[in-house]
């Protein structure tokens, strides 16, 4: 099967005068239309490893291949379009405009890209509204709806340039239990429906093996790596 992401020998070291070393020498990969997690206590450089990932931080050193594109030579520009074009993100907090609707919070990142709308990517954030249930409240303030309506029309927002790769850092962090079940069973059935790959930060175990393959991550380096 195709790798999306190949890490290899990542190590991240923060500071000049006083050095605090956060990866140690990680190698990774992870295949296309795989359904993963990271897992580890607060501190172990889980965030830190998919903030690199994710393009959003670089590594003190190694090489970072993102759907066969090395990320870790490229220029500030062309790592962003590697993020609008191949990446899609779900934070713990949504992040999304308040004073917009749900459906224009979805609809930002083609707008971002492409300065302009059309009909078909309107019709396409319709239905990405109605795959994660939200049909009735999408032209609600985002102010205005639950915290799982919310997360869920970042979940939307996430898939609306078609990414091939998500990556979602503690998604249910501020949701209840039910509600987070919830969340869970919908991403597993947008990896099943369109085949983009997740790979899912959480500290919780019990979240960790509803995934196919838990990489623990333990004082900067890789701990255990199981697949079912």
């Amino acid at each position: 099967m195709d790798k999306i992401i190949e890490i290899k020998n990542i190590s991240k070291v923060y500071g000049k005068d006083i050095k605090t070393q956060v990866l140690f020498d990680v190698d990774l990969t992870i295949e296309t239309g795989s359904f993963c997690s990271i897992i580890g206590q607060s501190g172990s450089g889980k965030s830190t490893l998919l903030n690199i990932i994710g393009t959003l931080d670089q590594p003190s050193s190694g090489q970072v291949i993102i759907n066969q594109t090395l990320t870790t030579d490229l220029k500030s520009k062309d790592l962003a379009k590697v993020r609008n074009e191949t990446i899609g993100f779900i934070f713990q907090f949504h992040y999304l405009l308040p004073e917009f609707t749900a459906l224009e919070n979805v609809l930002m990142p083609y707008y971002i890209k492409h300065k302009k709308m059309d009909k078909d990517m309107e019709k396409r954030a319709h239905d990405l509204l109605d795959l994660v249930g939200l049909s009735k409240v999408k032209n609600n303030p985002a102010s205005k709806m639950s915290g799982g309506q919310q997360q869920r029309t970042a979940i939307a927002r996430a898939l609306m340039n078609q990414p091939k790769l998500i990556l979602a850092d503690e998604p249910t962090g501020n949701l209840d239990s039910d509600t987070t079940e919830q969340i869970y069973d919908l991403l597993r059935e947008i990896n099943q429906k369109t085949g983009a790959t997740f790979l899912i930060i959480t500290h919780d175990r019990r979240i960790a093996e509803k995934t196919d393959r838990i990489i623990e991550i333990e004082d900067g380096r890789i701990a255990s790596d199981f697949s079912r």
